[in-house]
């Protein structure tokens, strides 16, 4: 690393807190360069303004070919538009952009109040629930499995671990094993749309195996990699805004009592969203860019192929833009966060996890009733991924 480091036991506390350690960055080292032998440097840059600069920096490029010494990932699955710059990644996201329209998602509200009712349905009566295996992970994969089209035999826990599986690997987990059940089930659901059904040609995966094999809009490489981005991240990312969310309210009960009222103040589920979003950010690092030309930042120069981490994380939670900045405020406006990027790669599936936040984390709250930690937070585990910040279970325990 750089001669000015974060101190080891805030580095070593990043996963379950990675907070204090952006602190330290913003105050001592807002560009960072993170050097190790025999890899890449790493430039870490943590304040707000610089971040949202730089989401929409067009010296930096989404393409990991540019590092030296690249080698792709186990999966094989990177030709996304995540990972793409123009114009292939204008190509690409027009052809799912329209699924995700914030109009059409709207009309998805009642089906999400009634999958996150019959949920909660299951463990009124349990004195024990985790949040994320019993309600946060199975209600956002069937939002996105229904968007998609996945055959209602596929929408298992099963077939969600073997995608989570994909950027947090249990220890004892066959990685290669898991790299072939995952491209197996990506090929079925190629597959399902190919060979007709009910689901064929009325969702979104069904009109992307057309455009890929009508036009040539897609190449197969990229249909089976924008497959599993689609359903990676439209559950990942929803899933950690409501167990985040949760555990937040959990910590902050004067908060989540504005929430659970019988009548909340008007704008306030919206407003409580966007500052769930900000609090403890879903996204906690910008997926990957790297500098496709020199340039300095911070007074740092960065070299042409280092990679540019983008801490969301810290944007977030940075006082020189939002007042009180380690103060949960669910009235909280302007809120100009970064949860959800900024610029040409802001997430797509943006409105359909504002909408699934809305109807469900209060909907959560008011059907479990008084609720608290089953154990101390800093207990809490959370998945080790690159760039998502997430819980591994959330357990509560009525009282």
């Amino acid at each position: 690393m750089s001669p000015l480091a974060p101190p080891p036991e805030l580095l070593a506390a990043r996963v379950r807190d990675p907070y204090p350690c952006f602190a330290w960055l913003r105050r001592h080292a807002p560009a960072h360069a993170d050097r190790r032998p025999g890899r890449p440097t790493v430039w870490q840059i943590s304040r707000y303004e610089d971040v949202r600069a730089l989401l929409t920096d067009a010296r930096l490029s989404k393409d990991p070919g540019r590092v030296p010494g690249y080698v792709p990932g186990p999966t094989g699955l990177n030709r996304h538009l995540v990972h793409a710059d123009p114009p292939d990644h204008t190509r690409l996201r027009t052809l799912v952009n329209t699924a995700f329209v914030p109009r059409r998602i709207a009309q998805l509200e009642p089906f999400i109040g009634e999958i996150a009712h019959r949920l909660l349905d299951r463990v009124e009566q349990r004195p024990h629930v985790d949040v994320i295996a019993d309600f946060a992970a199975p209600l956002t994969f069937r939002m996105i499995c229904a968007i998609l089209g996945v055959p209602p035999e596929l929408d298992t826990a099963a077939t969600r671990d073997t995608l989570m599986a994909t950027i947090s690997p249990a220890a004892d987990v066959d990685t290669d094993r898991g790299e072939r059940d995952l491209h197996a089930l990506l090929d079925t659901l190629i597959v399902t749309k190919r060979t007709g059904g009910e689901h064929n040609g009325t969702d979104l995966l069904g009109a992307l195996v057309r455009a890929s094999d009508d036009s040539g809009a897609m190449s197969e490489e990229e249909l089976r990699s924008t497959a599993y981005l689609l359903l990676l991240v439209g559950h990942d990312t929803t899933m950690n805004l409501i167990g985040n969310g949760t555990l937040a309210l959990l910590r902050n009960p004067a908060q989540a009592a504005l929430l659970t009222a019988p009548q909340p103040a008007p704008g306030l589920v919206a407003t409580a969203v966007e500052e769930l979003l900000r609090f403890d950010s879903p996204v906690r690092d910008a997926t990957f860019r790297c500098a496709a030309q020199p340039l300095s930042v911070q007074g740092q120069s960065i070299a042409e192929g280092d990679i540019v981490s983008l801490l969301i994380g810290s944007a977030n939670r940075d006082g020189a833009r939002f007042p009180e900045a380690d103060r949960l405020d669910l009235t909280r406006t302007p809120n100009d966060h970064l949860a959800f990027g900024y610029g040409p790669h802001f997430c797509i599936g943006a409105a359909l996890a504002r909408l699934e936040g809305a109807v469900a984390l209060p909907l959560l709250l008011r059907r479990l009733g008084p609720v608290q930690l089953a154990k101390p937070a800093d207990e809490l585990p959370w998945r080790p991924a690159r760039v998502m910040r997430g819980l591994a279970a959330l357990p509560v325990v009525r009282t």
